[in-house]
């Protein structure tokens, strides 16, 4: 069993007669003839004097159990605050008339949106302007928005949108001063700073035409689901406003937005995995949305438009539908439609496929190759419609692609990586017209731009990198805006010149400090799993305060779960270990200069990219989530005890962290496998999962069933839910019971198992069950603040070291302005210090 008894505690042991008094009120759950008894329910009474009591009495129990290592919050934040250039700005981007560009200050919280005029048609390269001079003080500079300006008098604020008109006069922006995810959207006149007196209140998003003379806008229902769109003429009422379109089917989440090429007025309506999109021109703002493709069940797609210039028939333009969809193959494809032969109503696959896809792994795979679904998702793939760069590429999955006037720009996963591939608009002309698979090329960070060899992951090297297409809003932008980061390096913006293979560094983040990249690794190893899954996990340290680490990861590519000889002297390191694992999100690396107060403290950060994620494509995702969910939760333990039996890490100084989705992921591995860690901090932690999915009233839980299957109306997704579910099952339930355990709660050490429950006695729960510390906001509407305060009050009522924070003026991220984030990521930080026993 791990021995924790020299850690540092956390402002002392928890006294267990010092926990808030919570009333134990029961509330019967029944679903499918099973009854669960619920103490805390009554916590949901948000404006009641008990909940409120109850909130200020855990608020004040955190502030008393963390005031001892107050100094070590305050050293974070000054050293977090003194790396970052706290008066900076952005590169300015150009969108119709006007540079476009955000400028920080010391000490304001927020940044300032502001704007030049461009000098004339082919100003293409940003202007150069002073980092120190004050907003608005540079001949030609407009303030656009001032969030420091308008979000005075409020405890919360923040922005949810940002449009404006093409000649720059009409600026159309959201608000939101409560956290709940709810905008205010109004509308003004840049040229003298009128605002006009319409208000569209508590909305989701809103769009402005291109001549500023329609609003187009998204509605929200009691469960704060967009599911309608309304349309507004500027200058008119508000209750004059048609409604365009209504979304019936609960499961679909509605949005509304211009098409890249501003001709059409686009809403996109989806599930989890089925979407369709209507479209409407611009020019025709009061007619009728049209689907470009009908809906198809379990089929999503998207489209854009673009065109050929000059290739056709007597020079003429050859107009094109690109259309990103997985009909086919589960893994997604690109088509792309010659629309002069094309005719509407259209059909998913017509047109010349441009990327496609792997098929391994998938629900789906048999269709595309016969025994595809049984094959690992990491066998190497070969499709002949794929570029020269994808073939043989592991975890292949399509996520987009980008047609500008002078490039194209192809949008990948591979390797557990991002990819962007990029050519020439006139070699992808030369391709579609000779129906031969298109020569993309990989793009890298660096100044030639382009893969050395024109192998798939070619650009992959020590680093364990992201890169992205961004600031790119110009249809006629001559060259690629890129964004390049990894663990270990500051983000980079880029400009490539696609033709010549050349990239221009616009801008590397600033850190201060002495920091020195080369005083860090990164290191990607593949863990075997119970199932024999190989989970990419990503590795950083400090090389000269990590001493775990030197000389271990050299050639270590694989690690498998038996147990392994550390180096001899050597303990494992301290460990912060955190994962996501749902909606198919991929935790991709990128630099945080939070980070380096714990590397340099010697400290080993670890990324488990555990199934239900998107590292690996569809596949991935599909084998952790609904009745596969169990497989995320296995990976993170898994991956946990290969990297402690390797000598990486010390069980007793290992911390775990998750937020939302991967909330839930903590308090299920606290349950299956408590003696791995030493501490869980869990944001918003989406804890209380079987009882939300239950009640399709609350916000998100009926969109939410394609994620994590209907238990209200199906006992197996019900009965295996109530398996994981950590508020029901914690302190240790039937699963989460770990092999080896006597009645005393004492273990033999080993990671998971399966076997009934034992009656936990005499506080063995709080012997044996990790430190956690939850966060929360009491106008979250993504994941109730009650989800996590149950789950508090049941840990506290078992004798468990149980901490939460709740924020009262915030939403589902937290509370706004930059120094307020920083100093709650500094107290998050010194915490899962404190329990490693570092103090200081």
């Amino acid at each position: 069993m791990t021995d924790r008894s020299n850690l540092a505690p956390i402002s002392g042991a928890a006294d267990v007669e010092a926990f808030p008094k919570a009333a134990h009120i029961p509330h019967e759950r029944t679903a499918h003839g099973d009854t669960f008894i619920d103490p805390y329910n009554w916590v949901r009474d948000k404006e009641s004097a008990q909940v409120q009591r109850l909130v200020r009495e855990e608020n004040d129990y955190y502030q008393a159990r963390t005031a001892g290592f107050d100094g070590l919050k305050q050293q974070l934040f000054k050293e977090l605050k003194s790396r970052i250039d706290e008066t900076d700005m952005s590169v300015p981007t150009r969108m119709d008339g006007y540079w476009y560009f955000v400028r920080t200050r010391e000490g304001l919280q927020y940044g300032v949106q502001c704007r030049l005029p461009i000098t004339g048609p082919d100003d293409w390269d940003p202007p150069q302007i002073n980092v120190d001079d004050a907003s608005g003080a540079i001949p030609g500079e407009q303030v656009v928005f001032d969030p420091n300006v308008e979000g005075k008098g409020h405890d919360f604020f923040r922005l949810g949108g940002l449009d404006l008109s093409r000649d720059g006069r009409w600026l159309l922006y959201g608000v939101d001063t409560a956290g709940s995810e709810r905008y205010d959207y109004h509308m003004r006149n840049l040229d003298d700073g009128h605002e006009l007196p319409e208000v569209f209140e508590g909305i989701a998003e809103a769009c402005l035409t291109p001549d500023g003379k329609w609003v187009f806008y998204t509605l929200l229902d009691e469960s704060w689901r967009p599911f309608a769109v309304k349309r507004h003429r500027v200058g008119t009422p508000v209750a004059d406003d048609v409604e365009v379109f209504h979304e019936g089917d609960a499961r679909f989440w509605v949005g509304v937005g211009l098409s890249f090429d501003e001709r059409n007025v686009v809403i996109g309506t989806s599930s989890k995995t089925t979407s369709e999109v209507l479209m409407l021109p611009v020019d025709e703002p009061e007619g009728e949305f049209r689907a470009f493709i009908a809906r198809q069940e379990g089929v999503e797609y998207d489209v854009s438009f673009a065109c050929f210039e000059g290739v056709g028939a007597d020079g003429s333009d050859i107009p094109l539908a690109l259309v990103y969809h997985n009909a086919k193959n589960p893994n997604f494809e690109v088509d792309v439609v010659d629309l002069r032969s094309h005719e509407p109503p259209y059909a998913l696959g017509e047109g010349t496929v441009v990327a496609v896809g792997s098929p391994y792994g998938c629900e789906r795979g048999n269709a595309v190759e016969a025994g595809a679904s049984g094959k690992r998702v990491g066998t190497p793939y070969r499709n002949g419609s794929n570029p020269e760069i994808m073939q043989n590429a592991r975890g292949l999955g399509i996520e987009g692609i980008s047609m500008y006037r002078h490039f194209v720009v192809l949008s990948y996963r591979c390797n557990g990586l991002p990819h962007v591939a990029v050519m020439p608009k006139r070699d992808a002309q030369q391709d579609f017209l000779a129906h031969r698979p298109w020569r993309f090329r990989e793009l890298c960070a660096g100044e030639t731009g382009f893969d050395v060899d024109g192998q798939v992951g070619s650009c992959e090297d020590e680093h364990l990198y992201s890169i992205a297409v961004g600031g790119n809003p110009s249809y006629d932008v001559p060259r690629l805006r890129y964004s390049f980061s990894s663990y270990t390096r500051p983000g980079e913006l880029r400009e490539l010149d696609v033709d010549t293979g050349t990239s221009r560094l616009l801008k590397r983040a600033k850190v201060h400090g002495g920091f020195d990249a080369d005083d860090y690794r990164e290191h990607r190893v593949w863990v075997r799993v119970r199932d024999g899954e190989l989970v990419p996990v990503s590795l950083v340290w400090r090389s000269d305060r990590c001493e775990s680490m030197q000389g271990c990861t050299d050639g270590v590519d694989v690690l498998d779960l038996q147990p392994t000889q550390p180096s001899d002297g050597i303990s494992g390191a301290p460990m912060f270990i955190t994962g996501y694992g749902a909606y198919e999100v991929s935790s991709d690396p990128g630099f945080s200069v939070a980070r380096l107060s714990m590397l340099d403290r010697g400290v080993l950060y670890a990324v488990v990219h555990v199934r239900g994620g998107g590292e690996m494509g569809r596949a991935w995702y599909e084998q952790g989530r609904r009745l596969a969910k169990r497989h995320t939760f296995e990976d993170f333990v898994d991956v946990t005890m290969a990297l402690q039996r390797a000598g990486f890490a010390d069980p007793a100084r290992t911390v775990a962290n998750g937020g939302s989705a991967g909330g839930l992921l903590m308090g299920a591995v606290a349950n299956i496998a408590p003696q791995c860690y030493a501490g869980i901090e869990a944001d918003v932690p989406f804890v209380d999962a079987l009882t939300s999915i239950l009640d399709p009233s609350l916000p998100l839980t009926v969109t939410e069933w394609d994620e994590w299957g209907d238990p209200l109306h199906n006992k197996d997704v019900y009965d295996y839910m109530k398996l994981y579910s950590p508020y029901e099952n914690a302190p240790f339930g039937p699963w989460g019971e770990p092999a080896g355990r006597d009645e005393s709660g004492r273990s033999d050490g080993e990671c998971g198992g399966e076997i009934e429950a034992v009656d936990m006695k005499d506080g063995a729960a709080a012997r044996i069950y990790p430190k956690i510390f939850a966060t929360t906001s009491m106008n979250d509407t993504r994941v109730l603040y009650v989800e996590p305060l149950k789950w508090i009050l049941r840990l506290q009522s078992q004798g468990v070291d149980a901490i939460v924070r709740i924020e009262v003026d915030a939403g589902h991220g937290g509370t706004s302005g930059r120094y307020k984030q920083w100093k709650e990521v500094s107290e998050e930080n010194a915490w899962c210090l404190n329990v490693m026993g570092i103090d200081r």
